[in-house]
C-alpha cells in the first residue's frame, strides 16, 4: 500500500473502535479547523520561506539557509511522535530519502516535540533525515499552521495516552497542522501541501515529482 492506503486504513481502523461520542467531537473539531481557513492564510506556492534555526533530535543546529545552498529542500511539519498518521508519514519519507537525496533535495522534519522526544521519534521510525525542534511552534507560527487543540478534545487524548504539555514542554495545548513545502534554492516555496485533516498527507511520490519540476527549470 502507498501511503495514502495506509492512512485511510489507519483512519477506518481508528474509527471502527470508537464510541459515536469521541468520533463526533473529533470530526467536529477537524471541521472547525477547516472552516477556520488556516490553511488558506498560511505560506503557499510563491512564498520566500523564512529563514530559521532549530535543533535536530541529538542538540545540532540546523540552518534551513545552508541546506538551501545545497539545492531544493523538503520541509515536512508534523504533529508528534505519538501520532499513528504522522510515524505513517515518516516512515515513508524515510523509504523515499535514497530518490530524495537522488534529485539533489534534503529532508527535514518538525514539530513542537521536545528535542528528547523527536529523538525518540526518529529512533522508533529508524529516520536518517533529520528530525527538528521546534519548541513553542516558533518557526510554524511563522508558516501560518499554528492552531490550539480546543479544550473538548484535550480530555480525549489524555484517554488515548497522550499528554502533549509532556511531549511539547509547554501548556499551551498548540500544534501545527501537518504540511509539507519543496523550497527551491532560492528559498522560494514552489510546491505546499496544507491540510487541516490530520489523516491527510502529501505522498512521497508527488514530492519527487515535484522536485523534479524544479531540476527541469533550473
Amino acid at each position: 500500500m502507498n501511503l495514502t492506503e495506509q492512512l485511510t486504513d489507519v483512519r477506518n481502523k481508528f474509527r471502527s473502535n470508537q464510541p459515536e461520542e469521541i468520533k463526533e467531537v473529533m470530526a467536529k473539531a477537524t471541521t472547525d479547523l477547516i472552516n477556520s481557513k488556516i490553511a488558506e492564510q498560511s505560506l503557499n506556492v510563491g512564498d520566500q520561506v523564512p529563514y530559521f534555526t532549530l535543533p535536530n533530535a541529538v542538540g545540532k543546529n540546523i540552518n534551513i539557509q545552508s541546506l538551501l545552498e545545497k539545492g531544493a529542500v523538503v520541509i515536512s511539519f508534523y504533529r508528534g511522535g505519538w501520532c499513528p498518521y504522522c510515524n505513517l508519514e515518516l516512515r515513508a519519507l524515510q523509504k523515499s530519502l535514497p530518490e530524495i537525496e537522488a534529485k539533489g533535495a534534503t529532508l527535514v522534519a518538525i514539530s513542537p516535540e521536545t528535542p528528547d522526544n523527536s529523538l525518540s521519534t526518529s529512533e522508533k521510525n529508524e529516520l536518517t533525515f533529520e528530525v527538528l525542534s521546534d519548541q513553542g511552534n516558533q518557526i510554524a507560527k511563522q508558516f501560518g499552521l499554528v492552531f490550539t487543540l480546543p479544550e473538548e478534545l484535550r480530555p480525549i487524548y489524555e484517554q488515548f495516552g497522550i499528554d502533549l504539555p509532556a511531549y511539547n514542554g509547554d501548556e499551551t495545548f498548540e500544534l501545527p497542522i501537518p504540511a509539507t513545502y519543496i523550497v527551491a534554492p532560492d528559498g522560494k516555496i514552489t510546491h505546499s501541501f496544507v491540510n487541516p485533516d490530520y489523516t491527510q498527507r502529501l505522498d512521497p511520490t508527488e514530492i519527487i515529482t515535484a522536485i523534479k519540476s524544479i531540476t527541469v527549470n533550473a
